[in-house]
C-alpha cells in the first residue's frame, strides 16, 4: 500500500510509546546520588552522622546484635576460644591469651569487650587503645611514648567519660569534611613509609580496603628492657605491597629484641606474637584480591532503600546474609556458595588443629629438655627455632578470622608449613633427650586439666588429652 509523506502507522507510534513508558519506568529505579554532607570535625560519636547518613548509622547499630548466625566458624559471640582449640592453652601459658582468649564481637561493642576481658590482657598499657577507640590517634600525638607504656587505665581516663566504652566510629573510616574514605591509624601511615607506599598512590578499591586493613592486621608492641610498651609497628617492612607472607613477618618481628612481647613459661623461648592478619591473608595474591574486590565487597555489601544505594555499615559475614554479598558475583544459589566456604573453613581448621595439637607436644618436648642437664644444648637450640616457626604460623591462622577462606591456598600452605616445623622440633628434641639417655614418652602430657582454674570465664570443658582429629577439625 502506497505511503502518504509524514504517514506513521499505527504499530510504531504503539511501540514508540511502549518504549516511551519502559523508559521512564526505568528512570524511576535509578540510584539517587547522595549528597554528601561535611560533619563537624570535633563529633566522634556516630550519631552526629544521623541526620545526614540514617541508613548508613541505623545500619552500623546492627552491629550490636552480634551472634553466631549461619557461621560455622568465629562469628560475633564472646565464645571462649582456648575451650575450642585446647593446645592453645599450651601455645600461651605465660602470656594473656592464655588467661582469657575470647571471640570478638561487634565493631560497636569492641572498646566493651576490651574493658570486659580479664585484666591481664591490658597488661601493655594504654597502647591497647590503638584500634579500639577514635581517640587513639590524638591520644598519642598528645602523650608520646607515654601513650605506649603508661597504664591502659590511665590512659582510658583521658577519653571523655561518656565515650569511654566507644569502639571505633564513622571518623575511623571518613573525612568529617569530605566524607572521603581515608585511614587514620599512625601505625599504618608509619609502615607505608618502610614499605615505599603512600596514600596518593591507592585505587578506590585499595582505600576502600585500608580503611580496614589499618586495624585487622597483626602488630607489634615494642617493648623496653623493663618491659614497658615504647612503640606499635605492622612489621611489613620485608614484604612488598600485595605480597605480605608470614616469612617476612617473622623476619620482621625477629629483627629486633624489643619486638618480642612475652616468654614463654613451658619453653623458656621469648617470643613476638600474630593478631588477626585479616589483610595480610586476603591481599596475599588471593583469588578475590587479584580480581579487584575489596573488604567492603564481601562484608558491607550494596543494598537499596527505594531508589537510594548505599553500602551497608552492618559488617559481617556474608554466611550470616544469606551469601548476599557472593551472589552479586556467583550465581550457583547460597545454599551452593555456603557449602563451598564451609568445606574451605573444615580444610583450614583440621590442617591448623592437626599442626596446633603439633606445636604443643614440641613445646612440652622442649619443656622436658631444658629441665635435663645433659640435654644435647645445639639439638634443643635447633629445636627451639623449629618451634618459633611453628608457633607463629600455628598462630598466624588461629587468629586470622575468615578460617582460612580469605586466600584458601595460602592459609594451608601456612598451615602446612606449622606441622613440618612442629614435628621437627618435637623430632630434634627427642634427640637430645635420648642423647642424655632420657627415654620421652610416646606422647607428652599436656596438662590441660591445671588451666581449668579461671573461674566463672573458666573453661567450658577440658577436653581429652591428646585428640586425633577428624577431616573437619572436630572430634
Amino acid at each position: 500500500m502506497r505511503q502518504h509523506k509524514g504517514y506513521v502507522p499505527i504499530a510504531v507510534m504503539m511501540l514508540a510509546i511502549v518504549v516511551t513508558v519502559a523508559i521512564a519506568g526505568c528512570a524511576k529505579q535509578q540510584s539517587t546520588a547522595y549528597k554528601w554532607t561535611p560533619i563537624t570535625a570535633n563529633e566522634t560519636a556516630p550519631a552526629a552522622w544521623n541526620e545526614h547518613y540514617p541508613r548508613q548509622y541505623e545500619s552500623f547499630l546492627l552491629n550490636d546484635e552480634g551472634g553466631q548466625g549461619s557461621s560455622k566458624y568465629k562469628g560475633s559471640d564472646p565464645v571462649d576460644r582456648l575451650s575450642e582449640f585446647p593446645y592453645q592453652l599450651v601455645l600461651f601459658d605465660g602470656f594473656g591469651f592464655g588467661v582469657e582468649y575470647n571471640e570478638p564481637r561487634g565493631h560497636t561493642m569492641m572498646m566493651k569487650d576490651l574493658l570486659d576481658v580479664d585484666a591481664s590482657r591490658r597488661k601493655a598499657g594504654g597502647v591497647c587503645l590503638s584500634c579500639k577507640s577514635t581517640y587513639a590517634p590524638a591520644l598519642r600525638d598528645e602523650m608520646g611514648v607515654d601513650y605506649f607504656k603508661k597504664p591502659f587505665a590511665e590512659v582510658h581516663e583521658k577519653i571523655p567519660e561518656k565515650n569511654q566504652k566507644m569502639g571505633v566510629t564513622c571518623v575511623d573510616c571518613h573525612d568529617p569534611e569530605t566524607i572521603q574514605i581515608r585511614p587514620t591509624r599512625f601505625a599504618f601511615f608509619d609502615t607505608l613509609k618502610l614499605m615505599g607506599k603512600g596514600p596518593k598512590s591507592f585505587t578506590k578499591q585499595d582505600k576502600r580496603s585500608v580503611v580496614c586493613g589499618q586495624c585487622h592486621v597483626t602488630y607489634v608492641i615494642q617493648k623496653d628492657k623493663e618491659m614497658k610498651s615504647v612503640g606499635l609497628f605492622y612489621p611489613w617492612g620485608e614484604s612488598s605491597w600485595g605480597n605480605i607472607t608470614i616469612e617476612d613477618i617473622e623476619k620482621a618481628i625477629k629483627s629486633d629484641p624489643a619486638n618480642l612481647e612475652w616468654t614463654s613459661k613451658i619453653t623458656g623461648i621469648k617470643l613476638g606474637h600474630i593478631r588477626h592478619p585479616e589483610f595480610e591473608l586476603f591481599t596475599n595474591n588471593s583469588t578475590h584480591w587479584k580480581a579487584g574486590l575489596s573488604c567492603p565487597d564481601c562484608h558491607m555489601p550494596y543494598e537499596r532503600d527505594g531508589s537510594t544505594k548505599f553500602s551497608t555499615h552492618h559488617m559481617q559475614s556474608p554466611l550470616k546474609d544469606d551469601m548476599k554479598a557472593c551472589r552479586q558475583c556467583h550465581d550457583q544459589g547460597a545454599s551452593w556458595l555456603r557449602e563451598r566456604v564451609i568445606t574451605t573453613q573444615d580444610r583450614t581448621n583440621n590442617a591448623m588443629t592437626r599442626a596446633g595439637n603439633a606445636a604443643a607436644q614440641a613445646a612440652k618436648a622442649i619443656e622436658m629438655a631444658n629441665k635435663a642437664p645433659a640435654a644435647d644444648r645445639a639439638l634443643l637450640t635447633k629445636a627451639k627455632s623449629n618451634y618459633e616457626k611453628a608457633y607463629y604460623r600455628t598462630v598466624f591462622i588461629g587468629a586470622e578470622n575468615s578460617m582460612g577462606f580469605h586466600n584458601p591456598t595460602e592459609a594451608l600452605r601456612v598451615a602446612g608449613d606449622a606441622l613440618y616445623y612442629a614435628k621437627q622440633s618435637e623430632i630434634l628434641s627427642r634427640e637430645a633427650l635420648i642423647k642424655a639417655g632420657i627415654d620421652p614418652p610416646e606422647k607428652f602430657d599436656l596438662e590441660l586439666s591445671k588451666y581449668n582454674n579461671r573461674g566463672d570465664k573458666g573453661l567450658k570443658l577440658i577436653q581429652a588429652l591428646n585428640k586425633e582429629f577428624t577431616y573437619d577439625g572436630t572430634k
